[in-house]
């Protein structure tokens, strides 16, 4: 059985990825996919699966013509806060694929920013015509509740994603904190140099090993390389490509420090302590599901100090997720599992 997989492949998102590695995971073992990826020969070589160009309409027909399925995410495909491209691309992929008769899966879907009326509406008549539909947040299984439509509702699928050791990683020193940080409009000159002040400070503190994990070198590793140079003799930038062994890098940390969504969950899923800097409602509502400590990028304290302070508060004192606690996050992860079986298991190929 052939299966399409559209979502934000093959475009150096380290998050994205690690979703689709979760997909190709978490697929019935009978299905052949073709993922549709930015690049399409790295997302060959990376996963063994066919793929094709996702902005090559030729390529894509074809791909779809040879399916029986077409899954649509993980992540938050769905929103116009970016762009109002994203829901014309993949809500004209979807749309394409259900006129077409395939079997039709939103998957681990983020529903949202849905800021135009007509986004809104599009979104919803799309999600109405899905064979099935799974969501990640409480906000999208209310938005869902309010549209009537039929939905399973669990935790993000990276949780429940594997990982493997990083070779090396033990060869740095200990203990060991991981920072991440993306370019945004609220993170500004002058809060960067209150992070950095802040940072140094904490390091001074605790003598840790910081090591510094671009998750979008477009978007993170100019933020990284500037750490990096404020404590050059304490800090290491990592380079990880592929989602199992960027996980696996939390294996190894004491405590993580980071805005971007799926940098928080593969540590909170590998036992690491973790301080958010949301700057996106999907952080947001994962620091408060979690109670997670941090805070908004657009509140970061003035002072380093008052920041450092923070910091070191965890760092000594705080609390990881207790295994329990993992164990159900991982285990209602799995639910993502449950509807490409109802879909897809029992289909003749």
């Amino acid at each position: 059985m052939r299966v399409v997989l559209c979502g934000y492949y093959g475009m150096g998102n380290a998050g994205d990825e690690a979703l689709l590695a979760s997909l190709l995971q978490l697929l019935p073992k009978q299905v052949e996919p073709i993922v549709l990826s930015g690049d399409p020969a790295q997302t060959r070589d990376r996963y063994g699966v066919e793929s094709c160009h996702r902005k090559s309409f030729p390529e894509v027909f074809s791909a779809l013509r040879r399916s029986q399925a077409f899954i649509w995410g993980g992540g938050s495909l769905m929103q116009d806060s970016t762009s109002a491209m994203n829901p014309i691309y993949y809500g004209g992929l979807m749309r394409l694929a259900q006129f077409m008769g395939l079997k039709t899966i939103a998957w681990a879907q983020g529903i949202g920013p849905l800021q135009r009326s007509w986004v809104k509406g599009f979104t919803k008549s799309t999600f109405q015509r899905c064979t099935k539909v799974s969501v990640r947040d409480q906000a999208s299984a209310a938005l869902l509740n309010q549209w009537q439509i039929p939905f399973t509702l669990a935790p993000d699928p990276v949780w429940a994603m594997e990982s493997t050791p990083v070779e090396g990683l033990w060869n740095l020193p200990a203990p060991r904190v991981a920072v991440n940080l993306r370019s945004h409009k609220h993170l500004t000159p002058e809060r960067i140099a209150v992070f950095t002040r802040a940072l140094i400070d904490f390091q001074k503190a605790t003598q840790t090993c910081l090591l510094l994990l671009p998750f979008q070198a477009s978007q993170d590793f100019a933020l990284a390389q500037s750490l990096h140079e404020a404590l050059p003799e304490v800090s290491h930038v990592l380079q990880i490509k592929h989602p199992q062994e960027l996980k696996g890098v939390f294996r190894g940390v004491e405590m993580t420090i980071a805005m971007r969504l799926h940098a928080l969950i593969m540590a909170a899923s590998e036992g690491c302590r973790c301080f958010g800097l949301s700057y996106d409602p999907k952080v947001t509502q994962l620091m408060s599901d979690l109670e997670m400590a941090g805070c908004a990028i657009a509140g970061l304290p003035t002072e380093p100090n008052e920041l450092s302070r923070l910091w070191i508060e965890l760092y000594a004192n705080g609390d990881s997720l207790s295994d329990d606690q993992i164990h159900s996050l991982v285990d209602r992860a799995f639910l993502h599992q449950t509807i490409l079986e109802e879909v897809l298991g029992g289909a003749d190929r």
